[in-house]
């Protein structure tokens, strides 16, 4: 209980380590208590209702492989199992080679969306197509709803295919704010607690991001730790 208070209570998030050394427990008690409430939490997700002038845009996660095999069996048998597709992250520091730079496959896009009534939600997509993007937003747009967003093809389609108002805006200054009042502000600060919520954990791994997504939403909803255990 006391580990599921910290979860989901007012104070920050922690690795599992650290909360471990804090609560005088093994690690492995915290780590099943955490999948234990991502679980609970994820079960139990609501869709959110948006109106009204509705935010939008994109964050990203890199990848992460954190707690697989894959490179141990390839050093085990590299004859008879090949290399993963991808160097692991340290390699990037400890053999010299060339970060990849901007947008790639290894970042994985996280859809964010809010109005004006305090509406939010994280979502991870596949990937970052447009179409994809279109598809994510499609149930989330009410028909007379206003758009904002940045020029993305996923948002520009979702607009001409059902006729939605549509403010595009940009990151330089000049370009923030529409007509006056139509910005994604809101989503940039969600961005930016995201990115404040997810640093102590180093990059989780990509297998448990929807979990700390969902942790994140609920953090942010005030859930209390009774009525999670009452949801078990």
């Amino acid at each position: 209980m006391v580990a599921l208070r910290d979860m989901l209570g007012a104070s920050a998030p922690q690795s599992v380590r650290k909360l471990a050394r804090e609560l005088k427990l093994n690690k492995y008690t915290i780590w099943r208590w955490r999948m234990i409430v991502f679980s609970i939490v994820g079960s139990s997700s609501v869709a959110a209702s948006f109106s009204g002038i509705i935010e939008a845009d994109e964050t990203y996660q890199r990848e992460s492989r954190k707690g697989s095999r894959e490179w141990v069996r390839h050093f085990a048998d590299p004859q008879n199992i090949p290399k993963p597709p991808r160097p692991r992250w340290e390699d990037f520091t400890t053999q010299g080679l060339k970060m990849m730079r901007g947008l790639s496959r290894w970042q994985l896009p996280i859809l964010t969306v809010a109005d004006r009534g305090g509406a939010r939600l994280f979502r991870r997509l596949p990937d970052r197509k447009g179409v994809t993007v279109e598809r994510a937003m499609k149930p989330l747009v009410p028909g007379d709803a206003v758009l904002c967003s940045d020029g993305g093809n996923g948002y520009r389609s979702l607009a001409a295919a059902y006729g939605l108002e549509h403010f595009v805006v940009g990151s330089k200054p000049g370009t923030r704010v529409a007509a006056g009042c139509y910005h994604i502000q809101n989503v940039n600060s969600l961005h930016a607690r995201y990115g404040k919520f997810i640093e102590p954990f180093c990059g989780p791994a990509t297998k448990n991001l929807n979990g700390y997504i969902r942790w994140l939403e609920v953090r942010m909803a005030g859930v209390r730790p009774a009525d999670v255990i009452r949801a078990s």
